[in-house]
């Protein structure tokens, strides 16, 4: 009987047999027809390895091989589709007891029918073995099983016949039989071949030959386009089908699919896609899946009228899904809108869910339980975010609650109530470090330990209703199966909780918050009004007004956490660095003869060594030994004033806080070196140490860390921080802080409680607080393979623009397809964005790129993980500097010099440094050419290009200069040690929210003389002031202290309200007219002035230090000198300060 594979039995004579055994049982046996299936699905995509040439991934399964980005740009997303199917199928029938539905076999044979005839018409030599582009596969030629009694394989027996099997093919890659196979399929495509010259030919000749063949063919078909109707809506339903099956849904039942139903308009009958069943026969969910092509809401209203008439039919009103494959929409339509999902409930979640419409308890009636949060605001904290779930009906509350106010417990609690009041079964608890996640199991244990947490860093296995994480941890948990279904599905987790909600775990895990489907409970200890925007989105509050807060002063003010008491440690070398003039002379002798390392000659050592290199890499014995003098001294005292009490010393690296813990040593050896410990995460046990410290009369009693102590630990004891670092970020500063402001009783004895701790500041952070109180975190950067993927997408969308480069275009576009290929869209972060994936994946699609598709692709899939790696970190940032080079070539946009400089100077390094490495030698002759000017007068894309792509692979030996680590002891000079206020702990308005409302009022007063004198630069009278603070009241946009703190940050009233409204510009104009009409100003000098004269006219005010910065350095990258006469450009900074300083002098 002709099979549907015989096409394959000329020039894939393994193929061949292999897919008649999957034929053989088809109509019996699925099992074992899903299993020879992925065999052939395997041996097929070896076979393209080989002949292609491709690297093997990272890991040399199928899994792996299927989803290389490599392999991907070859075969195309929608065959790897079908070839995954058909892996997963296999690996079901092998793995899963289960029963197999009866059509899966069918379904198998199918899919690799489309993928086998796609591999011969593509790479087949004899047209012979081409089947026609309408053939498609035919289930009447599958063979009808004999007489006889036909037994179905078992699990068991698939499982040892796929061990044999696999140890037949190792041996057989190392045998005769692979190269006869070789040399069958090489005479299958070329009859003249000798069969006596091939058995002389080695393996890697008959490859060889074999390559060149198939290269020939595939050029041929390449030609023809492949009008094979490839059946994608099929392999779509089945990729449905199998997520459902990842959710525990086995559809094997005539009813789950295609169920008729009646009542729909007009009298009209139906019939839902899926309906998804109880065990007791009730329908809890209809399913409604669109073609990919459809927007999935054209099937909302279908799938409620369904779902309408199922209630009808049965009485129960079931929950709705629609999907096209690529979105998935849940709607509970008696309790909430629809949500996006990212896949489908298991049975017992649904059951539960629709449950719960008539199980849940109004939260307003389960009382908050006091022993476990029986603080008032503890209290008011958990009734925010009941109200907030319960009468807003809304799904997402975010608490910001001070260091020390029983965040976890408070956590616990409304676990509690919750769980209680039916709303929740399950809880997720994730924390950013280990540390956190062992005190939120331990809480969870001692105040609800019915609920059994489970540790998932140390007990992945284990059941319960609380589990906690680390967010990594999940992400890895997420994607993995059991026996075929995901143990964490979408709807596991009834709440999730995210401790620390703040916006690095935004940018970095977002992914995971959009997975689950459940409540979702944000905490942090961050100010509101420093919660980043995107942190407000993710639980859809408006910016800077969380679900409630409980700030640290107010905390402090209700006796429930203890205040700081700030101490400054003035010494010189933390705050003004180390100047050889200072020294005395026997120091400067000693200063003259350290080694600075092998970039400085001996005879240019340095005149200052910077403050910020102090503890950075010079280590002075004398600083370090007078600030533990300090601490020593002045520090909170316990056990009856006999030992210092718990401190944490905060250090700037590794190094120093090393050096901290072996100056201790060496001047307080009567602690034998347990006193003081260092506690970094690169410390062996550094848990351990942590847990010691914890206790009140363990060593270590000074723990010694960088970053590690900085947030998270909670040491009721401590009373000491030492600040032996700069911090420059508000909300960090005040977690660091919030180390210490613990309640303690009995801590000095009897009835002596904990009142208060020392912040002993050494290297000058409470001026720097006082200066800047609204001081953040800079803005976080993208990964740098998003930025190189950002760019390459710019740069193609930049070549289609200008119409040049054709080549350069074409690799930059085949880049960008390779790692969108290599996007695996069985990853769950991948998964949201399959639509892209798969439009992207289609290399035709990468041929023309618009603005808004470019746009699209930087949104959509810059920042996804693929499988195309590059561990060369060097060589990708030399990428990124001369890609960003290329994109300023094309758009010129005036920053080349800036890449230029950059490029230039590691062309510069290598031939100063690297000359001596073959490697670098060998691109010796463009190394100079690069270096050089001439080369860059009419430098070209294509020029760049080829030296990224020549330079690249060298540019990593380019010896990194190491700093040399220098140890000193020049004699340090301590000011008084004094208590001093804190710093302004800031509440009220977000500033830029506050800023933001008084410009759009102020700009709404046109009329205003005050304002049209500040505008124009002209000096302000008494009664000009109050008018315009009287604006500022009017305004309503802050409170008295919001306005006073943003005219102190401005340095003055006029200043605060001309940085809003600007300068008139035809008065700056004026103010510049004379500087200019001094002399013949050149194009580049106008320019620059101009540059100047909108800083100032948007701004009302300007720091001179901007000329030396971009926009300026963009048209000058030296500055104002590169332009101007030293004389030219005092004159301009004259200009500059004289027109800032009218605003200033007005307040006066």
């Amino acid at each position: 009987m002709v099979g549907n594979f015989d096409f394959l039995q000329a020039e894939w004579p393994q193929l061949h047999a292999e897919a008649k055994k999957a034929e053989r049982d088809a109509l019996f046996d699925p099992r074992t027809t899903c299993f020879y299936a992925r065999r052939v699905v395997e041996h097929t995509v070896k076979w393209i390895y080989r002949t292609q040439n491709l690297a093997e991934p990272y890991k040399s399964d199928l899994a792996a091989r299927l989803h290389d980005g490599k392999f991907v740009a070859v075969v195309g997303h929608s065959l790897v589709a079908k070839m995954d199917l058909i892996r997963r199928l296999g690996n079901t029938a092998v793995h899963e007891t289960r029963s197999v539905p009866k059509d899966a076999g069918t379904k198998a044979l199918a899919e690799l029918f489309h993928i086998l005839s796609w591999l011969a018409r593509n790479y087949a030599t004899q047209p012979s073995s081409k089947p026609s582009p309408q053939q498609q596969f035919d289930p009447a030629r599958l063979p009808k099983p004999g007489g006889g009694a036909v037994v179905a394989k078992t699990v068991a027996q698939l499982g040892k016949l796929e061990a044999e099997l696999a140890t037949k093919d190792a041996q057989l890659e190392q045998s005769e039989a692979e190269k006869q196979d070789l040399i069958a399929q090489v005479q299958a495509r070329d009859e003249a071949a000798e069969t006596a010259e091939l058995e002389k030919a080695s393996l890697e000749q008959l490859i060889a030959e074999l390559r060149a063949q198939i290269e020939a063919a595939h050029q041929a078909s390449a030609v023809a386009p492949d009008t094979h109707d490839y059946d994608e809506a099929q392999t779509r339903r089945d990729l449905v089908d199998l997520m459902l099956r990842e959710s525990g849904w086995l559809l094997d039942q005539p009813r789950d699919r295609e169920y008729p139903v009646t009542g729909m308009p007009d009298g009209k009958s139906g019939f839902a896609d899926y309906v998804l069943w109880s065990a007791d026969g009730r329908p809890l969910a209809v399913v409604e899946a669109k073609r990919t092509s459809v927007d999935p809401f054209a099937g909302k209203q279908q799938a409620k009228l369904y779902a309408d008439c199922l209630e009808q039919m049965t009485g129960h009103r079931p929950v709705i899904y629609y999907t096209n494959g690529f979105e998935h929409h849940f709607w509970d339509d008696l309790r909430y809108p629809v949500r996006q999902v990212a896949g489908f409930h298991t049975r017992d979640e649904l059951e539960l869910l629709v449950a719960r419409r008539s199980s849940m308890r109004p939260l307003a009636d389960i009382p908050v339980p006091q022993k476990i949060a029986g603080r008032p605001y503890q209290e008011k904290a958990i009734r925010a975010v009941a109200e907030r779930f319960e009468h807003e009906n809304q799904r997402a509350a975010l608490l910001v609650m001070a260091t020390g106010s029983g965040k976890t417990r408070t956590v616990v609690a409304l676990a509690d109530m919750l769980m209680r009041a039916n709303w929740v079964k399950r809880v997720l608890f994730l924390a950013d470090r280990k540390a956190l996640v062992k005190q939120a199991v331990a809480a969870f244990k001692t105040h609800l330990p019915d609920s059994s947490p489970v540790n998932l860093l140390t007990d992945k296995n284990t059941e319960g209703r609380v589990y906690v994480s680390t967010y990594p941890t999940m992400m890895g948990l997420i994607d993995e199966t059991d026996s075929g279904a995901k143990r964490f599905g979408p709807g596991y987790f009834d709440l999730v909780v995210i401790d620390e909600a703040h916006r690095s775990v935004y940018q970095k895990y977002r992914h995971i918050f959009g997975y689950f489907d459940s409540l979702l409970l944000g905490l942090t200890a961050t100010p509101k009004d420093e919660v980043d925007y995107n942190t407000y989105q993710l639980f859809h509050l408006e910016t800077g007004v969380p679900t409630d807060d409980y700030s640290l002063d107010q905390a402090i003010n209700d006796r429930f956490l203890v205040p700081p008491r700030a101490v400054t440690v003035p010494l010189t070398f933390p705050l003004q660095g180390i100047r050889y003039a200072d020294l005395t002379d026997e120091e400067k002798k000693r200063y003259e003869g350290i080694d600075w390392g092998d970039d400085v000659p001996d005879d240019e050592i340095p005149d200052v060594v910077q403050a910020e290199a102090v503890n950075k890499w010079l280590f002075n014995i004398d600083t370090v030994d007078k600030v533990l003098e300090t601490v020593m001294t002045h520090g909170h005292r316990v056990a009856g004033g006999d030992r210092l009490g718990k401190t944490i010393v905060f250090a700037k690296n590794e190094r120093h806080a090393q050096f901290i813990a072996d100056r201790f040593d060496a001047n307080y050896p009567e602690f034998k070196g347990s006193f003081a410990r260092v506690i970094t995460h690169s410390v062996t046990y550094g848990q351990d140490l942590i847990d010691k410290f914890s206790q009140p009369d363990q060593e270590p009693h000074i723990a010694i860390s960088v970053d590690m102590l900085d947030t998270g630990i909670d040491v009721p004891e401590v009373v000491n921080l030492v600040f032996f670092k700069p911090v420059r970020s508000k909300s960090k500063f005040w977690q660091m802080v919030g180390r210490g402001t613990r309640l303690r009783p009995d801590l000095y004895g009897p009835g002596q409680d904990k009142t208060d701790f020392f912040i002993f500041d050494v290297c000058g952070n409470f001026d720097y607080f006082d200066q800047h109180p609204d001081a953040s975190e800079g803005a976080l950067s993208p990964s740098l393979s998003q930025r190189l993927f950002t760019v390459r997408t710019e740069l193609v969308a930049a070549l289609d623009r200008s119409g040049g480069a054709t080549e350069l275009r074409k690799a930059t576009a085949d880049t960008l397809h390779t790692q969108v290929a290599g996007m695996r869209l069985d990853n769950f972060i991948v998964r949201t964005r399959r639509r892209e994936v798969e439009k992207y994946t289609d290399r035709a699609a990468w041929d023309s790129l618009t603005e808004q598709q470019a746009a699209e692709i930087v949104e959509a899939l810059a920042g996804l993980p693929t499988t195309v790696r590059d561990s060369d970190e060097m060589a990708k940032r030399f990428d990124l500097v001369v890609l960003r080079g290329q994109l300023a070539v094309i758009i010129d946009d005036g920053t080349l010099p800036k890449h230029e400089g950059t490029i230039r100077g590691v062309a510069d390094g290598l031939l100063e440094e690297g000359l001596a490495i073959p490697k670098v030698k060998a691109k010796e002759e463009l190394l100079r050419e690069v270096a050089g000017d001439e080369w860059w007068l009419d430098v070209t894309p294509e020029m760049l290009e080829h030296a990224r792509r020549e330079l690249r692979s060298v540019v990593g030996l380019l010896a990194k200069k190491k700093r040399a680590i220098v140890y000193t002891d020049f004699t340090d000079t301590r000011g008084e040690v004094v208590e001093r206020d804190m710093p302004e702990m800031r509440s009220g308005t977000d500033v830029e929210r506050y800023t933001a409302k008084v410009r759009d009022y102020l700009r709404r007063q046109p009329d205003n003389l005050a304002l049209q004198k500040l505008r124009s630069g002209k000096s302000l009278t008494a009664a000009d002031l109050e008018s315009l603070e009287d604006l500022l009241a009017r305004s309503g946009a802050g409170d008295s202290e919001d306005m006073e703190r943003a005219i102190a940050n401005a340095q003055g009233l006029g200043r605060f309200i001309r940085s809003l409204v600007g300068l008139d510009q035809q008065a700056v104009q004026e103010a510049f007219a004379e500087f200019l009409g001094e002399r013949t100003a050149s194009s580049s000098q106008i320019d620059f002035v101009n540059l100047v004269i909108s800083h100032l006219t948007r701004h009302g005010e300007m720091d001179p230090k901007l000329l030396f910065e971009a926009p300026f350095t963009d048209t000058a990258p030296q500055g104002p000198t590169q332009l101007f006469a030293p004389e030219q450009t005092k004159r301009l900074v004259g200009v500059i300060r004289s027109i800032s300083n009218s605003a200033g002098a007005a307040t006066a």
